[in-house]
């Protein structure tokens, strides 16, 4: 599913002109990018959680060359992990 794919369903079933409830998501989108920066970790109950993780800095190798080593810097990722709601329908499915 795209954003296109979401404001097009959402916009069918409320109603609401699409440009409106592309704003509205583009919106909720730029506010949870917002957080995470500021390091903050998002949470929607029953959907899941959504926070920055430090990967620590660690050695690679080339597979097709292993003899060379190559130094990976330390980063910033974004995490989820899914709520308890979301995880049972998921399987069930």
């Amino acid at each position: 599913m795209t954003k296109r794919d979401l404001v097009v369903r959402i916009s069918k079933e409320t109603g609401i002109i699409q440009e409106d409830v592309h704003t509205v998501i583009q919106k909720t989108l730029d506010y949870i990018t917002d957080a995470l920066i500021a390091g903050k970790h998002v949470e929607f109950r029953d959907f899941g959680v959504f926070e920055i993780c430090i990967r620590h800095a660690r050695i690679g190798r080339n597979p097709h060359k292993p003899q060379s080593v190559v130094r990976i810097p330390e980063r910033r990722v974004v995490k989820f992990k899914p709520g308890k709601k979301m995880k049972t329908m998921v399987l069930n499915t």
